[in-house]
């Protein structure tokens, strides 16, 4: 009951679906206007599907240049183990690493991978293609929204969120187990991590000790997202734009990255890319608990009339809007490919 007054009062924690009620009517008012319920297709021509649904990760990492995100290597659905080692020894990813679906969502089924038999076990029950990526060095994590129109020569940065990972430190006398539940935002993961730690989780961590029980930033999986938009500044803009121009008609969506100080960060320095996302990106610094309900409202009506403006400013350059037919197609397949996921 604690905990379901709690996400009662917290909209943070309410089914995307209920948060998104008042956006419905807007996107069916700008489908009408497009005459097409699949017009994100043409906000990044180069993606697939825009970035909305059915995307490849690995296929949208292969437009980025090099520099600017970890190694990364795809590992298709099902194939013999000894060829994910060679594909491990012939990249040189080592142990610990990322492995998470190559068509994802919201953070499901990503995991660290810290040996043999973890990976064993990871890929004996994928039942997708998925990626494994060498764990970035930096403990930073932020999530920058762009923005660029087709005939603009430089595009903006429209909101900024940081990240705080699902970090407990000891009193060395509970155990993990007994300091998640100190705090609502992590006790809703418990059931999450006592599937991946188990016994672990009755460890007592002593005094002021850190443990970083989930290595990446994912509201899903219990990080606090907080609003850093005021960060906004002209020397990230330049460094972000840089980059964007570099992937080929990226216009729209969210990047994740990792860094190491603020300062180098908006020097283009000790910074890699997570994840770039299109079309389906939320501008998650709505998210941060100090926003209300009626602020997320506004930035997502704000984000997705960038989309639509966008996706009709390609049309005009002769990118086609998704058909109909089509659409519901990928829309099948992205609920089959959700479940697989959600379920892992």
């Amino acid at each position: 009951m604690r905990l379901f007054l709690h996400k009662l009062f917290h909209w943070e924690y309410w089914p995307f679906q209920v948060v998104y009620i008042p956006i419905y009517f807007l996107w069916a008012y700008y489908a009408l206007k497009a005459r097409s319920i699949f017009f994100f297709n043409a906000c990044n021509p180069t993606i697939k599907n825009g970035g909305f649904m059915m995307e490849s990760k690995m296929e949208i990492y292969n437009l980025i240049p090099p520099q600017y995100y970890p190694k990364t290597k795809l590992i298709k659905e099902k194939i013999q183990f000894d060829a994910v080692e060679d594909i491990l020894e012939n990249s040189k990813i080592n142990f610990p690493f990322i492995a998470k679906p190559d068509i994802g969502l919201r953070g499901s089924a990503v995991k660290k991978i810290t040996n043999e038999e973890e990976l064993k076990n990871y890929h004996s029950k994928a039942d997708f293609d998925y990626l494994v990526q060498d764990l970035i060095p930096f403990e930073k994590e932020v999530g920058i929204f762009y923005v660029r129109f087709p005939h603009q020569k430089h595009g903006k940065i429209t909101g900024i969120v940081a990240k705080e990972f699902l970090i407990i430190e000891g009193d060395g006398c509970s155990t993990i187990e007994e300091l998640l539940k100190t705090n609502p935002r992590f006790e809703f993961q418990l059931k999450a991590l006592e599937k991946e730690y188990g016994t672990q989780l009755k460890t007592i961590l002593a005094k002021d000790e850190k443990k970083n029980l989930v290595p990446y930033g994912n509201h899903a999986r219990g990080a606090k997202f907080l609003d850093y938009s005021h960060l906004i500044s002209a020397e990230l803009t330049q460094v972000i734009d840089e980059m964007c121009l570099q992937v080929p008609e990226f216009y729209f969506g969210r990047m994740d990255l990792m860094y190491n100080t603020w300062e180098e960060l908006e020097q283009g320095k000790n910074f890699s890319v997570v994840e770039l996302n299109g079309a389906a990106s939320e501008p998650t610094h709505i998210y941060d608990p100090k926003h209300s309900l009626f602020f997320a409202w506004k930035e997502l009506a704000r984000h997705i009339r960038y989309m639509f403006e966008i996706s009709v400013e390609n049309h005009k350059r002769g990118f086609p809007y998704l058909p109909h037919k089509d659409g519901m197609e990928q829309y099948r397949l992205h609920l089959e490919q959700s479940n697989k996921i959600v379920h892992f």
